[in-house]
């Protein structure tokens, strides 16, 4: 019997280096770009629109950053100018130089709550942690000796990564047909890494544009903030996997934000919705006993997490046990440290 994971293919063995492309199918180049993170990369794709360029995604707003894509503009773009930035989702190493293209001439294009978040979030620069955000930690049960180091330092900014946005945008919206690189595509909207991401799927031939929604093997960050401590993305995930997997077809070439392009769609999207699945599982189990947020890293990751990877690592345990507690799998009180302590019903 074939294996799940034989059922996803690589028609491209290696990346582009930086400042050089590859052509992944008539008219679409592959380019990628460099992230300060265990996730070293992102990728962008171009696509040609005779005289001029799309752009789907741009990298963090770097010093570097912006020379590669100087370099790339020069070279495998060939001097043309890009008249258009598409977004898939607001997180930074996809939006963070629209704004810099925009004031090179681009128009932007994304989805409605991409550009409200992106731009609230570049103009909401803070030097200190708010106590929302602190008070979010405690009742995460975050480690109290990262919970102390965090309580004083800067936090991440997206200004810090991400240019400013401009005033106005082109709203992408779900069933919209667009026009990309000469071909027509449908828009679907998927949520749960993000709200309102972006996906395109080709009415011309078998090509998706995937973003962060559709990657080949790793998963997606599912993760509740400050911001919105009670969100249940994994439930938005499960249903959006759900939906999508009804246009996915075997042949669908899809263009991910990370890793390779791959084949095999229909398949791994029941893997990304499994992953998550097995996780609560797991969860679930291991919340025999009353646990806090911090302590549940182990059966949703298979080890212990710290470092630069604790937030986000905490912000998905958040999310499982968020879900958990809405689907009345578990329950969860205050306890006297002022963590939630979470159990299985």
């Amino acid at each position: 019997m074939t294996s799940p994971e034989a059922l996803i293919r690589y028609p491209f063995d290696e990346p582009p280096s930086h400042g050089e492309a590859v052509e992944v199918a008539d008219g679409v180049l592959w380019l990628r770009l460099p992230l300060p993170m265990a996730l070293d990369h992102v990728n962008v794709y171009a696509f040609d629109e005779g005289d001029s360029w799309t752009i789907l995604d741009t990298g963090f707003d770097t010093r570097k950053s912006r020379a590669i894509w100087e370099a790339t503009l020069a070279g495998p773009l060939r001097g043309k100018p890009v008249e258009r930035i598409i977004v898939t989702h607001y997180h930074p190493d996809h939006i963070g130089l629209a704004g810099w293209f925009v004031g090179r001439g681009a128009a932007l294009a994304t989805t409605r709550t991409s550009w409200i978040l992106a731009r609230m979030l570049t103009l909401d620069v803070q030097t200190v942690p708010p106590e929302e955000t602190l008070a979010f930690y405690r009742r995460s049960g975050m480690d109290p000796a990262l919970y102390e180091q965090r309580r004083s330092e800067r936090p991440f900014n997206f200004a810090d990564c991400v240019h400013s946005l401009p005033v106005g945008y082109d709203r992408i919206v779900e069933g919209q047909e667009i026009r990309i690189g000469g071909r027509r595509w449908i828009t679907r909207i998927g949520h749960g890494h993000a709200p309102e991401h972006a996906t395109f799927w080709s009415l011309e031939d078998n090509l998706v544009i995937g973003g962060d929604q559709l990657l080949p093997s790793i998963s997606p960050n599912l993760g509740v903030y400050a911001n919105e401590p009670e969100a249940d993305p994994v439930a938005e995930w499960l249903a959006s996997c759900e939906r999508l997997k009804d246009f996915a077809t075997e042949e669908h070439l899809v263009f991910g934000g990370h890793k390779l392009p791959f084949l095999g769609l229909p398949t791994r999207l029941r893997q990304l919705a499994d992953n998550h699945i097995g996780a609560l599982g797991r969860l679930l189990d291991h919340l025999k006993e009353p646990k806090r947020g911090g302590e549940c890293f182990v059966p949703l990751f298979k080890r212990e997490i710290g470092g630069g990877e604790y937030g986000m690592a905490l912000g998905e345990a958040i999310a499982h046990l968020n879900h958990l507690h809405q689907t009345g799998r578990a329950r969860r009180w205050i306890g006297e440290d002022g963590a939630y302590r979470w159990q299985a019903v």
